[in-house]
């Protein structure tokens, strides 16, 4: 059985078996032939049906916050701006993909026609986490919908529920029987599926070490294997940044969801010309928080998703300190805190260097240490000194020097006056050890197609 243990009180909130051998198999023969009849409709159909599945999805923004505060514990006062957030990407990747699937002309040469046309793969396998469990899901779910594939969803045994609502939507919605189905699958099953010569691609968001999983799985297939694993996201805080707005944005970067982002900010570099008052900001801002039960909508920052969880970030904290890094904030001042559970109060740390874990290691959880730099130099060199590499954020008031800045971070996705954002008309896309493919985007859909070149001599001389 797939036992959802809720991070809030630690109780079982949901129970479901996992899937048999037949169901598994009845699976992917009902995907099978329901890929076969999609590929055949037309974009608009595609496209007013999946937008349907948006409709239905988000009309119950309640249902959807208090699930996920229970599933993994999110405040509940956060939960619908995932709802739209959902919706925001979905629908713009409904309008890109006109663009982005229509055929390919190429100059006329006499005599003949030529063009390049991108079909559909046949079944596409979403794996999909617990952290961000829509959002995350939803960046290949409707591009491959759009691009004439079935999709079964494996969801995360923390977030059960959300690979039921969005089938349910696409049921609500009259998508054809078998195009849209979730699976709940133990990690072997979920192996196993992907090794069928029925599945013809698959995106999943995680871990580095599940990746590595993924990647083995699919070793001798050669099907598309889109990976976007982990994150040490780190932001630059220039000595010509607005300072106030800097804190603002990066406080939130750093602790929204309880650190639990793959692009959350882990760790900043301070120009020390402003790093005193940033500092001094940052700490204060921090102190705001409120960490409690995420079903009161007083509460800002809720458990982690498991004790294990936080008990890594613990440890990662004590190391740091022991090695000389200063905590600047009391984890008394937070009565939830507490040893031994999920409930873990955000914490800065300063004096801290990259002999550190906490500056290294992906923490995923509500601490990020900061650094003082004296230059843009070492700036960038600390940024790149990382195994992974998802997005940076540089602060300063000189788009010219952030761009040429940018020009030289190891990222997927570098911002100047932001960060923790996503923009769906962007690829999203990561290197080194983050992982390989791109989401999103009109370039999103390259992964989800095959391309099929046309070269046709229609005059005989």
């Amino acid at each position: 059985m797939l036992k959802c243990v809720s991070p809030i009180d630690n109780s079982i909130y949901v129970e479901r078996p996992y899937a048999t051998d037949d169901q598994i198999a009845q699976a992917l023969e009902s995907a099978t032939n329901a890929a076969q009849a999609w590929r055949k409709t037309s974009l608009a159909d595609r496209a007013a049906l999946c937008t349907a599945l948006i409709d239905d999805f988000v009309s119950t923004p309640d249902r959807h916050a208090e699930e996920l505060a229970r599933q993994m514990g999110r405040p509940i006062r956060y939960g619908a701006g995932e709802v739209n957030g959902f919706a925001e990407r979905a629908r713009c990747m409904i309008d890109l993909a006109e663009e982005a699937l229509g055929d390919v002309p190429l100059p006329a040469k006499p005599g003949i026609k030529r063009f390049i046309r991108r079909d559909p793969l046949g079944v596409w396998l979403t794996v999909a986490p617990w952290n961000y469990p829509f959002l995350t899901a939803v960046n290949s779910i409707i591009p491959a919908l759009m691009a004439g594939n079935a999709v079964i969803l494996k969801h995360s045994h923390q977030t059960p529920l959300c690979g039921e609502r969005m089938v349910e939507s696409g049921q609500a919605a009259g998508l054809p029987e078998g195009l849209f189905q979730f699976l709940h699958l133990t990690r072997d099953q979920t192996a196993q599926l992907i090794k069928s010569p029925k599945i013809n691609g698959v995106a999943f968001t995680g871990s580095v070490a599940g990746g590595v999983d993924i990647e083995q799985a699919a070793a001798g297939r050669f099907i598309p294997v889109g990976l976007e694993l982990g994150g040490k996201d780190p932001a630059y805080v220039r000595a010509d940044a607005n300072v106030a707005f800097a804190v603002e944005n990066l406080v939130d970067g750093s602790f929204f969801n309880s650190g639990q982002s793959c692009c959350g900010i882990e760790r900043i570099y301070v120009h020390d010309d402003v790093y005193d008052e940033f500092i001094a900001g940052f700490a204060d801002l921090t102190r705001e928080y409120v960490l409690g039960d995420p079903m009161d909508p007083a509460t800002t920052l809720g458990p982690m998703v498991r004790t294990s969880a936080a008990d890594f970030v613990r440890g990662q904290i004590a190391e740091a300190v022991e090695a000389g890094a200063q905590a600047l904030i009391n984890p008394s001042l937070f009565s939830a805190d507490k040893a031994d559970s999920p409930y873990l109060a955000p914490q800065v740390l300063v004096n801290v260097d990259h002999s550190m874990r906490i500056m290294t290691e992906e923490s995923f959880g509500p601490v990020v240490g900061i650094m003082k730099v004296s230059s843009d130099e070492e700036a960038i060199t600390l940024m790149n000194d990382s195994d992974l590499g998802l997005t940076a954020s540089i602060w300063s008031s000189d788009e010219e020097v952030a761009l040429a800045l940018g020009d030289r971070i190891e990222t997927g996705t570098v911002f100047m006056n932001r960060c923790d954002y996503l923009d769906p008309e962007l690829a999203w896309t990561g290197v080194k050890d983050t992982g390989r493919g791109c989401s999103l985007s009109s370039l999103g859909y390259d992964q989800l197609t095959q391309a099929k070149s046309f070269h046709y001599r229609v005059k005989i001389d």
